[in-house]
């Protein structure tokens, strides 16, 4: 049995999900009607491995319906190869936190935390409500959003952006997330940087354009000065993996899932990385000009752009490098998304790069 003395609510693997577990969880919820409620019937639904080994469950109880009956459980990753990549960022863990700390304060839509429990050295177990049972529609990896979908996850990343910028600047509370976990993933990432885009590259073959080549591996060899270069605009918080597989629909609103790489970074990285994977690239195309024109108004109608249009552009084709690399990577590293949506995302990344010479935006010491 892996369960903790400490803490009973932490599991590491899918069978130690049990109805007994389930009523340790809704026993130590914080509203009375909940914490009072009796499990029925407890029956696990699916298991996918991914990054995080994520389970769906079907929990019958007695409860109010403001208790979900339907839960989705976030473990440490049962692929070696996605744990090894993943243990020592405490990508897990750091979403933990966020549901603990930041979830209650950030002003878009994001499920519901029913547990969220963390131990160095014994694992982390995150617990929220599974979307569908509110008739929302999780998004897959390499969906093609359209324009007004488009449009809704800018507007809900524009306020997000706009909140923390002036909650960053006065609260140190929120300096973990660019603290000594940021600082090791990145330096992680700049260690493999070579090795890994070197690899990527060769397993995408013809999907990525030849001619970005020679310069996405300047890019991996002058990582760390690149990051730098990136990092050194007014700070916020970002969620660093918006993708379409990372977005739930309801009602024809965006959430946002997966907060495992949420940090402190500057407001449009999340964009560029948006509008690269979310968006076919004749849509992108279409549309890139006026979905950042309406962000940047956004910004400033909630008092934070703080930058001229022109240079937000040029920060928009700059920051399309991580997109790029973040999906070359997961090729390189396999196992952490479905094969097919990993190519395609890598398809309109490799494009956006191009269409606006990306990595020519880029510092580069070699």
């Amino acid at each position: 049995m892996t369960n903790t003395r400490e803490n009973p609510l932490i599991v590491t693997q899918p069978d130690h999900l049990t109805a007994h577990w389930a009523q340790r969880v809704v026993n130590q919820q914080a509203i009375p009607e909940q914490k009072k409620t009796k499990i029925q019937h407890f029956e696990v639904i699916s298991v996918d491995v991914g990054t995080t080994t994520r389970v769906r469950l079907k929990v019958e109880h007695d409860g109010p319906t403001t208790l979900p009956k339907r839960w989705f459980v976030k473990l440490p990753s049962l692929s070696w190869r996605a744990k090894a990549i993943t243990a020592l960022p405490r990508l897990l863990p750091t979403e933990v936190k966020f549901y603990k700390e930041l979830a209650p304060v950030i002003p878009i839509n994001k499920p519901q935390m029913l547990a969220a429990h963390s131990r160095f050295g014994k694992g982390s177990t995150l617990v929220i409500n599974d979307v569908t049972e509110a008739n929302a529609l999780p998004g897959r990896a390499g969906d093609a959003l359209t324009f007004n979908q488009a449009r809704a996850v800018v507007e809900h990343l524009a306020r997000c952006h706009a909140h923390f910028i002036h909650k960053v600047k006065r609260d140190p509370g929120f300096q973990w997330l660019a603290g000594p976990v940021r600082r090791l993933e990145d330096g992680l990432g700049t260690a493999l940087a070579v090795p890994l885009m070197k690899r990527g590259l060769q397993l995408a073959g013809d999907i990525i354009p030849h001619s970005l080549h020679k310069s996405a591996m300047e890019y991996a060899r002058n990582r760390k000065l690149i990051m730098q270069f990136l990092s050194a605009k007014t700070p916020t918080l970002v969620h660093h993996d918006c993708h379409p597989g990372n977005l739930f629909w309801h009602n024809d609103e965006p959430g946002f899932l997966d907060w495992q790489m949420v940090r402190l970074g500057e407001a449009i990285s999340d964009i560029s990385y948006f509008l690269a994977t979310a968006l076919l690239p004749e849509v992108r195309r279409q549309h890139e000009t006026a979905l950042l024109s309406h962000y940047h108004e956004l910004l400033s109608v909630h008092g934070a752009a703080e930058i001229e249009f022109n240079e937000l552009y040029q920060r928009f084709k700059a920051h399309l490098c991580y997109p790029f690399e973040a999906m070359v990577v997961t090729l390189a590293v396999g196992g952490m998304m479905q094969l097919d949506s990993n190519l395609e995302m890598i398809r309109r990344a490799a494009l956006a790069a191009q269409d606006h010479d990306t990595f020519a935006c880029l510092p580069n010491k070699s």
